[in-house]
């Protein structure tokens, strides 16, 4: 089986507790108004990799608390997200996954994915709701939904919304976290052209 990914982080501390392994993955119907991340929109675009190579990349990593899946769309690949998560959950990692999806739209279409996500965060974004004030959402009508007792409501209050800018070895920029990117980028451009 395979899955279409726009981008594998293989050690962050900002896109769910602890240090988690992420997955964005390629394609999203959506098309949310003022999307920062547009660029994982196409379905056509993106890197195609088995879906044993991940998991096997996973669990050979040291240190990580759990996995993030974000988009993109994860659940627009919903067998390769199936496999992915039921198979880290048993390992005893967590499971975070981001969504545009409400999980009521879900508890009826895809609860098999559900039972392997310990934090649903559900709701597209909406520009004109957009705020930064708890962590990992970029806009107030987005919701945490804790679907197992490895976390609960008290999670959110020890985090704050932050940003990593990493310098890959190829020279490209690649930020991720949640915040005005837009501010930030203007700010980089700046800097860069002085």
């Amino acid at each position: 089986m395979q899955v279409n990914v726009y981008k594998i982080l293989k050690h962050t501390k900002i896109e769910g507790p602890g240090i988690r392994y992420c997955i964005w993955f390629q394609g999203c119907s959506r098309h949310c108004k003022g999307c920062w991340a547009k660029e994982t929109w196409n379905h056509k675009a993106g890197k195609v990799y088995d879906v044993l190579d991940i998991l096997n990349d996973i669990l050979s990593s040291k240190d990580i608390e759990g996995v993030t899946f974000l988009g993109g769309e994860p659940f627009e690949q919903p067998e390769a997200l199936l496999f992915l998560a039921e198979n880290i959950k048993k390992s005893g990692l967590s499971v975070i996954c981001f969504t545009g999806f409400k999980i009521d739209e879900l508890k009826n279409t895809r609860s098999d994915i559900l039972k392997y996500i310990d934090v649903l965060i559900d709701g597209e974004f909406i520009e004109e709701k957009k705020d930064f004030s708890r962590p990992w959402v970029g806009s107030s009508n987005q919701n945490y939904h804790f679907l197992t007792d490895r976390y609960n409501k008290d999670i959110i209050k020890k985090y704050h919304n932050k940003i990593e800018v990493n310098v890959q070895k190829n020279g490209v920029i690649f930020i991720n976290g949640m915040g005005d990117f837009d501010s930030l980028t203007k700010k980089l451009d700046l800097f860069i052209k002085h």
